[in-house]
This record gives structure tokens, sequence and C-alpha cells, in this order.
């Protein structure tokens, strides 16, 4: 049980980090690993206030050294979902659930749309985590689209535990059946499958916190930074443009001052 869990660790999500360790709220990061993300990728950073020219994989140590040094947790795992429960809300990665006082979402500019199909058979042969739900599948066959850093691996984990796995990616991509997945029809070409590991980098919003307000495919949020789910707070790109590193950190710090205001029995700033 944590006072707060971000979610993502770019700029916003470790602004928040830091701030929340400032206002001795006990703090964890989940995040993917930085080195997939473009920020980490960008060679030079212009526009940063007094660190010209800095690279983005610079830029993201110095703010994940600042943050750990203040005392924050960084656990590198893929969050799958998270949704208020008793008071709390709690936050389901692929080993594990935490819970904590306050989440603050800072996911980056997540893709919004789903496959058709998506939304309907999730839970019913739709997973987005092999190693939570391959035993499933054990000695039947299921597709896997690659659309992570570590889909190849959650493949071969698939096919060590006995899944005949069918690897795509595709442009676009329907899944079909009646109760349950039956097949995906991927870029014209239908694949009969018992289920369907869809392997993004980051899930969409709704279906990553179900409820939670979308405004233009990005969360919904008022000027604390505050979301439409108790407890749930968002910063950065996924809250919205403009998508600017230092935007993002400012965002950060808000959310993690409201999401301290909110523990304290402040409902916020």
């Amino acid at each position: 049980m944590y006072d707060i869990i971000v979610v993502g660790g770019g700029p916003a999500g470790l602004s928040a980090a830091i701030t929340a360790r400032q206002r001795g709220k006990s703090v964890a990061v989940v995040t993917n690993d930085a080195s997939g993300s473009g920020l980490y990728r960008a060679g030079q950073v212009r526009n940063y206030p007094g660190l010209p020219d800095i690279s983005g994989a610079d830029l993201l140590d110095k703010l994940r050294e600042h943050a750990e040094s203040m005392g924050a947790s960084v656990i590198n795992e893929r969050v799958l979902a998270i949704a208020p429960a008793d008071g709390a809300v709690g936050v389901s990665r692929a080993t594990d659930v935490s819970r904590a006082a306050a989440v603050i979402l800072a996911i980056g500019a997540a893709q919004s749309s789903v496959f058709p199909g998506e939304a309907e058979f999730l839970g019913r042969g739709v997973s987005y985590c092999a190693t939570c739900d391959g035993m499933f599948f054990r000695g039947k066959r299921v597709c896997v689209v690659m659309r992570a850093p570590d889909a190849e691996s959650e493949a071969e984990y698939l096919e060590s535990i006995g899944c005949e796995v069918v690897r795509l990616s595709p442009r676009d991509m329907t899944i079909n059946g009646a109760r349950t997945v039956e097949s995906v029809t991927a870029d014209g070409e239908t694949v009969r499958c018992a289920g369907v590991f869809i392997l993004r980098r980051t899930i969409a919003p709704a279906s990553l916190a179900a409820g939670v307000e979308l405004r233009g495919g990005h969360i919904g949020t008022d000027e604390a930074m505050r979301a439409s789910l108790p407890g749930v707070f968002a910063a950065g790109d996924c809250a919205g443009p403009p998508y600017q590193i230092a935007k993002a950190a400012g965002q950060g710090q808000i959310a993690a001052l409201s999401a301290a205001g909110y523990i304290d029995g402040g409902g916020g700033l």
C-alpha cells in the first residue's frame, strides 16, 4: 500500500514523484523501460528551461535519479488496469496488484482507439498480459499482436507453456467470435484462434481505467489535474496538448500537490 502510485516514468510522472516525496508521501512509479520511448531516443532536447541541448536519455536519467534519491520506488513493469476499490485505487501489473490512496496517470500520448471486438472480448479471449493469462490457453492457438518492446519475449513465453503462437503486426484487425474469441481478421486474412494477446507499449485510457472520462481521446481533467474517477489524477501528454516536456513536468507537479491534498482530506490543491 502506497500513498501515491504514478503510472508512467516520463517527465510528468517523475516530476509528480519528486513533488509527492517533497510532501512526505510514499510513492511508487510503475513504468515501461524508458529506452523504448521517443524522448529517450532524442539526441537533443533544445527547449527544456535551463538545460539546453541535453539529450532525452540524459534528461530522463536525471529525473529518475532525482526521484529515486528522494525515496521514490521505481518498478519497471507494464500496468494492465487501475480501478477504485474500497476507498483506495488498485493497480494491476503482470506480477502483482498494488494499492494506493491516489494514482497519477502519466502514460504519455497513449493511443485512444481499440480494435473492433477488443473491448467486447476483454477477459473472454482478449488479454494484455501473456504471463497473467497464458495458462488458460495452453495447448491452443493464440495470436500475439506485436506492438511492445517485450512482445517477442511474451510470445516466447506462450510457446514455452505449450501455446501455438501466431505473431501479427496488423494495420487493421477485427476480433471475431460469439461468446469468446474464435478468430481474428488481420489485414484481410482470417486466423482461427482461442485468444488474442494485444501487447502495446501503452493501453488505451478507457481500457486502462474503465469509466474514466475522455475528451478528444485524452484523459479529461480539471485545473487541479483531477480525473473523473475518485483518487485518480492525470498529467502530461495523456491529458492533452501541447505536447511539451516543460508543460508535462509542471502538470506532474500540480497532480502530485492535488493528490497529496486529496489524501490529507482537502480534496486537492
